[in-house]
């Protein structure tokens, strides 16, 4: 079978579309999380006809490929606390199978605005507090970075299964306002816990069938790009602009979720 053949079904600006796009989306990933309010779009914009369920899974394997080469990037520069990320990452995987699960039975749109609030509410924090990541804020004793880590890996990861777009920009603020991390290292965590999330909910996917594998490698091969380019911006730059691109997705995501509530609906 010519898996070269599929791109024939659609145009050249398609292409290109999911070319530009997944960069992009891995671009922003890599930084502060929040690349599927792009790449998801441009795959429910390009493939109006297929199936949700197939977008999802299409999208989740572009997204953990990038995933990765980012969290490789920020593994040479962060040191880790093991133990934590290990906790944090076991109930954000399990946590994501369930939402992955829960697809065909929850109403997506009874969530969205409490989301909405939520997000409001972050963006005003975070705009308010200047000082927000720029330096480690808390000094948690290890029991309670146990406790609270292990809270937000279940809750931002049954999203991540559930929804997505943003999951990465969630747990980057769970990290810094709850667990007082600086900006950098919170993006550095919630990488390799967003690939296990990732391939949690691909478990379910895969399983079901519901991926298109050649818009896949392609859109992954472009999500690396943007991942290696936005990690390495990231570190250089440090956490004042990694706080900017935090603020503009948060403030994306309020507008996406305000459009589906009162607009689309």
């Amino acid at each position: 079978m010519n898996h070269l053949a599929i791109f024939s079904e659609y145009s050249i600006l398609t292409i290109l579309a999911f070319i530009v796009l997944s960069f992009i989306a891995g671009f922003i990933d890599a930084v502060v999380g929040g690349g599927g309010l792009i790449q998801l779009p441009a795959l429910l914009i390009n493939l109006p006809n297929t199936s949700l369920p197939t977008l999802f899974g299409t999208n989740k394997i572009a997204a953990l490929s990038g995933t990765t080469v980012a969290a490789y990037n920020y593994s040479k520069r962060i040191k880790f606390d093991f133990k934590l990320l290990f906790i944090v990452s076991f109930f954000a995987f399990v946590a994501s199978y369930l939402g992955a699960k829960a697809v065909s039975i929850i109403n997506v749109n009874t969530l969205k605005p409490i989301i909405l609030v939520i997000l409001a509410l972050i963006a005003i924090y975070t705009f308010i507090k200047k000082d927000l990541g720029s330096v480690q804020t808390k000094t948690l004793t290890p029991k309670k970075q146990m406790l609270f880590g292990s809270l937000i890996g279940f809750i931002v990861g049954f999203y991540d299964g559930f929804m997505g777009p943003g999951t990465g920009s969630f747990f980057v603020l769970g990290f810094v306002v709850i667990l007082g991390f600086e900006f950098i290292a919170a993006s550095a965590y919630s990488k390799i816990i967003n690939c296990m999330t990732n391939i949690s909910a691909l478990i379910v996917f895969i399983k079901q069938g519901n991926y298109l594998l050649e818009i896949a490698i392609l859109m992954s091969v472009c999500n690396i790009f943007g991942n290696v380019i936005g990690s390495r911006l990231a570190l250089k730059k440090g956490n004042g602009f990694v706080r900017i691109i935090f603020l503009v997705i948060v403030s994306i995501m309020i507008i996406r979720y305000a459009y589906d509530i009162f607009v689309s609906n």
